[in-house]
């Protein structure tokens, strides 16, 4: 059995302390009352949820997973989900950052962040249906109609419906040009959608009643590729004329995976048979409408990384701290025992700090990306708000693509802590490692993060939100240039912030004079920029740590992380540099 408090204190911490969310969030538009008491009041109670309600039923959801009856083509969720998701739902929770004019509370995406670290880390599997329902939501406010956002968003806002993305075929995996799923029209301005998607999440479940698919699929004038894609709502249960769920489509899940990991959560092949549906948005734009879907789920499966991070980090530190096992290199620490504990041993030491550095690293990226997004909804002004959209697009595929790839290194070091114990089903760490593997592949890969990186937002964009960002990092050094308790940070900090601009145009001209060096590049480009925008993170954390009212324990713990992680990682980025100057020639055709 595996342990989680939610970690209040740090999280508070990032907000207030680092990023100073209050001051921000309430002087946006209609951010009045979002001040610190209200905020700590949710974080609060969102923890005791976590605590109390998913993270015991976490482990038990895994071994049970999801049930799928052939005969009605329906899918039973383990023992605790249906009945935590009617709690979840009657506390408000499924509207928390919703508007209020569609029932839900209108709090800040910040805040919402910030819950859905605490409820993903009591329960990831069981956190993915509320999860999926957000970016429905998130679509319909921005492209659907008042008729569509009465009908079909409120009653998942109040937690009676759930909502789900559609967009894979088992053809057309992350190039979309190639889903094939029709849309023809039907009567009184429906379409009859016919076509199979496949790893559809909350495609089938028994949480709510009824459940909205948005759907992607094709006109029969549509152009082809990219271009000809529409989308579409389509109920599980067709409505009667007061609203209520009525008749089944034809739209079923045929069947469930069988997953390495998030067993609690079903993950669907869905067949829509001249279902019926209805256009959301411009007929061709439904590529727009997913991207609006798909940059939100984005930031949400990066918290999926820290959530698990976070959690393996807190057992990983517990085990240490108890299991006795050999004595210190330099000799007994604890001779009254018949063994030191394993937190004697400097290797477990590296393993924790670089748990810890990622864990709390990622956790104010995401926690800073997410306050951007609220100041590009809400800011008092359109520079403002375009600004603030800039450094949002441009650190989406690295709060995505790093801090995924970073929970695989902390998970894993999370394990080796435990040796042979991690590796057993009992332990519940394995269960960790197994959960997070998927999060590099869902939501676009790793690869395709960088693609989008390095090929849309450095170069088609040229730049925009890297040049904000960047400015922001060397503001930040000069104005801590005098700082003599910062001075181990700031010029390593400097000095590679400038590395990573002259990096840029190196590999901007690179590609200009060959297309295949994008490919080449984007994957170190993103490692390096994530390693890169962590430091910035850290440096931040430790001149908000000096200055605050923290305990000195908690200040010293901030300095001793941030001082291993601008020894022990950021380094990494001269790797990634060497590698992506060895350029595609490095890279021969493989038979």
């Amino acid at each position: 059995m595996t342990i989680y408090k939610a970690p209040l204190d740090d999280l508070r911490f990032a907000l207030y302390d680092v990023l100073h969310a209050e001051a921000t969030l309430t002087q946006l538009q209609g951010g009045e009352g979002h001040t610190r008491d209200l905020l700590d009041a949710v974080l609060e109670e969102a923890g005791r949820l976590s605590e109390a309600l998913l993270a015991p039923f976490n482990a038990s959801g895994d071994e049970e997973g999801c049930k799928y009856d052939k005969a009605t083509q329906t899918v039973t969720t383990p023992k605790g989900f249906k009945e935590a998701f009617k709690a979840f739902a009657e506390g408000g929770w499924t509207g928390l950052t919703q508007a209020e004019h569609f029932g839900g509370q209108g709090l800040p995406n910040t805040v919402g962040t910030a819950t859905t670290e605490i409820f993903q880390a009591g329960n990831l599997s069981w956190s993915l249906y509320p999860l999926l329902s957000e970016g429905a939501c998130h679509a319909m406010e921005l492209h659907g109609t008042k008729e569509q956002q009465d009908t079909y968003l409120k009653p998942i806002v109040e937690g009676r419906w759930t909502g789900t993305m559609c967009l894979t075929e088992p053809q057309a995996g992350s190039d979309l040009g190639l889903l094939k799923t029709r849309a023809e029209p039907g009567d009184n301005g429906s379409y009859k959608i016919t076509g199979t998607k496949i790893f559809i999440s909350a495609g089938e479940h028994d949480l709510a009643e009824n459940i909205i698919h948005l759907v992607l699929a094709r006109l029969p004038d549509a152009p082809a590729g990219s271009r000809g894609i529409s989308m579409f709502i389509v109920p599980k249960f067709k409505l009667n004329a007061d609203g209520s769920p009525g008749t089944r489509n034809t739209v079923v899940a045929s069947n469930i995976e069988h997953k390495m990991g998030l067993r609690g959560s079903a993950t669907c092949v869905m067949n829509f048979d001249a279902a019926e549906g209805y256009l959301i948005g411009q007929p061709h734009k439904g590529l727009a409408a997913m991207f609006t879907m798909m940059n939100a789920a984005r930031l949400g499966v990066g918290v999926q990384g820290l959530a698990l991070s976070e959690r393996a980090l807190q057992n990983s530190s517990n085990y240490a701290r108890e299991r006795l096992q050999g004595r210190a290199l330099s000799g007994p620490q604890f001779p009254d025992k018949p063994a030191d504990n394993l937190l004697v041993q400097p290797d477990v030491r590296r393993m924790l700090l670089t748990q810890r550095a990622i864990v709390e690293g990622s956790r104010t990226l995401l926690l800073y990306t997410s306050l951007q997004t609220d100041v590009e909804a809400r800011g008092v002004d359109e520079v403002t708000r375009k600004n603030a959209g800039e450094l949002v697009a441009f650190l989406i595929p690295i709060a995505k693509g790093l801090v995924t790839e970073l929970a695989q290194e902390s998970t894993k070091e999370a394990l080796q802590v435990y040796g042979g114990h991690g590796y057993i089903v009992e332990s519940g760490v394995e269960q960790f490692v197994r959960d997070a593997r998927i999060i590099t592949l869902y939501e676009g890969t790793t690869g395709i993060q960088a693609a989008d990186l390095l090929g849309r937002k450095i170069l088609q964009l040229q730049g925009a939100g890297f040049k904000l960002f960047l400015q922001e990092i060397q503001a930040f050094c000069q104005k801590h240039a005098q700082d003599a308790a910062m001075a181990s940070l700031i010029a390593p900090l400097a000095r590679n912030a400038k590395e990573w601009a002259d990096l840029t145009l190196a590999v901007a001209a690179r590609v200009q004079g060959n297309p295949e060096e994008l490919g080449a590049a984007a994957s170190d480009y993103l490692y390096y920029s994530g390693y890169a925008t962590l430091a910035y993170m850290w440096a931040r954390s430790v001149a908000a740590a000096n200055a605050s009212s923290q305990s000195e324990a908690f200040k010293q713990s901030k300095r001793d992380t941030a001082a291993f992680y601008f020894a022990r990682m950021l380094p990494r980025c001269l790797m990634h540099k060497a590698a992506i100057e060895a350029g595609v020639g490095t890279l021969p055709a493989v038979a």
